[in-house]
């Protein structure tokens, strides 16, 4: 059975899967099963109390796939207008500028609050792409699973909450799990706005194993002097 490409103005995307769902005489629990997440992951979606984000990680590919969708019928329920970023909380802003060149951090310590939220923004794409290669390691995956006495679907759910996260939903316990342990420092130069963000030798010697540095670099909008600090 194929489906029918929803009306955008009228399909959420929780709609959409409990609709196919139906159709196909399957359950959540093997949808989350295909996505690799539990069983809560596509229950919050169909309840509508979750969206999962565009392009940032694979449960659009994983969920058209197991519900026989075309291949734009999920993405047409996201609402065009993108949200409004918000700043971060107060505990996840101190710790943001505790990672930031201490000569730029008092001054940076004084924009506003969305001001700053743009700025975490950019911080956090890095961070987000260095992090988006773990859903495709499969064996880092079950390492970190084990490491934590988590089952691999929870530490999916775990890398793909991260990587949904935007600044006013980071919370102080991704900040510690996944910037901290990435991001050596970051610094912003304040009459071009350039963004330069150095990782750490462990996560440069990932991100370069195999590839040209310029390439590895590029794909996360890293400058050169960033990358080589």
């Amino acid at each position: 059975m194929t489906s029918t490409a929803p009306s955008r103005e009228s399909t959420t995307i929780g709609e959409l899967v409990r609709r196919r769902l139906k159709e196909m005489k399957r359950t959540p629990e093997e949808l989350a099963a295909a996505v690799e997440v539990p069983v809560r992951y596509i229950e919050e979606l169909i309840a509508g109390a979750r969206q999962p984000a565009r392009g940032r990680t694979d449960v659009y590919e994983r969920m058209t796939s197991f519900l026989q969708l075309g291949r734009n019928d999920l993405m047409n329920c996201i609402p065009a207008t993108p949200p409004e970023v918000q700043a971060p909380k107060p505990q996840v802003r101190r710790m943001l500028l505790a990672l930031c060149n201490p000569d730029t951090a008092p001054e940076l310590e004084r924009r506003t609050g969305r001001e700053f939220g743009e700025l975490a923004q950019r911080i956090l794409d890095v961070a987000q792409g260095a992090v988006r290669r773990m859903l495709d390691d499969h064996i880092q995956l079950r390492l970190a699973a084990a490491d934590r006495g988590a089952s691999y679907s929870d530490m999916r759910l775990e890398i793909i909450d991260f990587l949904e996260a935007t600044p006013g939903t980071l919370t102080a316990k991704a900040v510690t799990d996944f910037l901290t342990p990435r991001i050596e420092r970051w610094d912003v130069t304040a009459e071009t706005g350039v963004l330069r963000v150095v990782l750490k030798p462990s996560e440069r010697s990932r991100r370069g194993s195999g590839r040209n540095p310029a390439a590895a670099r590029a794909s996360v909008g890293l400058d050169e002097e960033s990358a080589t600090t």
